[in-house]
C-alpha cells in the first residue's frame, strides 16, 4: 500500500510539476491536441460499428473544447474537473440556443466515466448506426462553434 501511495504522490507532484511549466497558450493547445484526437479516434469507433463508444468520444471532444475556452478566458489555466459540458459552457457565459444546450445536457449521458455497466448496456441498445450518426451531426456543428471561438 505504501509503494502504491508514493507512486501516486510521485505521479502527482510530477504531473503538477510539468503542466506549472506552460504557457496560457501550450495549455490550450493541450485541450485542443487532445480534443483532435478523440475526434480521430471516434471516427475510428464509428467505423468499426462501436457507436456507444464513438458517442463517449465525441462528447470528450466537446468537453475538451470547452476547457480550451475556459482556460482561453480565465485567469488560471486549469478548467474545472467536471465533465458536464452545460455547467462548462456556463462559466463561459456561452449560450448556444436552447435547442442545442439543451442537446447538451442529454448528451451528457455518453460520459461513461464512473457508470454502472447496466446503464452501459441499456444505453448501448440505443445507439444504432442511425441514431449515431443523428447525434454526430449535432455534435460536429457545436465542435465547430467551440472551435471558431477559440480562433
Amino acid at each position: 500500500m505504501k509503494f502504491y501511495l508514493l507512486k501516486v504522490e510521485l505521479f502527482l507532484h510530477r504531473k503538477k510539476d510539468f503542466s506549472d511549466m506552460m504557457t496560457k497558450e501550450q495549455h490550450i493547445k493541450y485541450w485542443m491536441d487532445i480534443a483532435g484526437e478523440d475526434w480521430t479516434r471516434k471516427e475510428l469507433l464509428f467505423n468499426a460499428s462501436d457507436y456507444i463508444y464513438c458517442l463517449y468520444l465525441a462528447h470528450q471532444t466537446l468537453k475538451k473544447l470547452a476547457k480550451a475556452n475556459w482556460v482561453c478566458t480565465h485567469q488560471e489555466n486549469y478548467p474545472p474537473r467536471v465533465h458536464n459540458i452545460v455547467y462548462l459552457l456556463e462559466q463561459l457565459g456561452i449560450d448556444l440556443g436552447t435547442d442545442l444546450m439543451e442537446f447538451l445536457g442529454l448528451f451528457n449521458d455518453y460520459q461513461l466515466s464512473g457508470r454502472y455497466p447496466d446503464y452501459e448496456r441499456r444505453i448501448y441498445a440505443m445507439c444504432t448506426r442511425e441514431f449515431t450518426i443523428e447525434k454526430l451531426e449535432t455534435v460536429n456543428e457545436i465542435r465547430s462553434c467551440l472551435l471558431k471561438m477559440l480562433q
